[in-house]
């Protein structure tokens, strides 16, 4: 259990949770196994944020993480919470379904799909993995041709996966976060759907995969009006003088239109 009082299994991470069992986490500063300090409070800036309701959206959920720790601390409040997530890993689906169970969600307050988080609706190949929880970093495969898509159902080593756009997640509602971690995606997702982050979205987080992202990321949210209230940039380690990315980065953005 952390902080917040959030059930994690050990069995959605193996190999780092195994052999925490009956523990309760301290506050995370700098950082616990999951996240520092920085995405932690983009994070919970949201849930303060709110009012009388709180309905999160997470774009590649994984075990439901940000869905489990911004719910459970907008509950905390004393408010309606309503849990939306996508993820592509059908294992990790399931671990997002139980996590949201075992932390006293209702039914009819969880939302979690199985597909790809993309600009346009379409259809994506995401790869299995023969056991859920080992690998965090699987990337989706996007306008793949009618022979890959034949290839992939064939042989069984991708699913074919919608390609969610956030009107349908969101089915035209207010989101009061949007956390997105979509492996190197997310600048790209950003630029094709701006408008509407801008419309329904009052707050997002985003872990960065790159400065190149965090660039691009930076300048058309500021172009857009949204101001930036938290931000970590990547952290870089170097291999023949190449930089590669070792923690992620976090950015958190507040929209003036909905939150002023």
């Amino acid at each position: 259990m952390n902080y917040l009082g959030v059930k994690i299994d050990p069995a959605f991470l193996p190999a780092v949770l195994s052999g925490m069992e009956g523990q309760v986490e301290d506050v995370p500063i700098p950082a616990n196994w999951h996240a520092d300090m920085a995405e932690w409070a983009a994070a919970l800036r949201a849930v303060d944020l709110a009012r009388e309701t709180f309905r999160v959206l997470e774009l590649g959920c994984g075990w439901g993480c940000w869905l489990l720790n911004t719910g459970v601390a907008a509950r905390n409040r004393g408010l309606e919470v309503e849990l939306i997530g996508a993820e592509g890993d059908r294992g990790h689906v399931a671990f997002a379904e139980r996590g949201c169970a075992e932390n006293g969600f209702r039914s009819d307050q969880v939302q979690i799909h199985h597909g790809i988080v993309g600009s346009k609706a379409g259809t994506a190949l995401f790869p299995r993995q023969a056991e859920a929880g080992i690998s965090w970093g699987l990337e989706p495969v996007f306008d793949a041709t009618p022979d890959q898509v034949t290839e992939a159902e064939v042989e069984g080593r991708y699913d074919v996966l919608p390609v969610l756009t956030l009107d349908a997640l969101s089915a035209g509602n207010r989101i009061d976060l949007v956390h997105i971690d979509i492996q190197g995606g997310e600048a790209d997702f950003i630029a094709g759907c701006l408008s509407e982050l801008s419309r329904l979205a009052a707050y997002i987080v985003i872990g960065t995969h790159s400065r190149q992202i965090e660039g691009r990321i930076m300048a058309m949210m500021l172009e857009a009006g949204w101001v930036l209230e938290v931000e970590r940039p990547a952290i870089l380690n170097f291999e023949v003088g190449i930089p590669f990315v070792t923690i992620d980065g976090v950015q958190g953005w507040r929209n003036p239109k909905l939150r002023p």
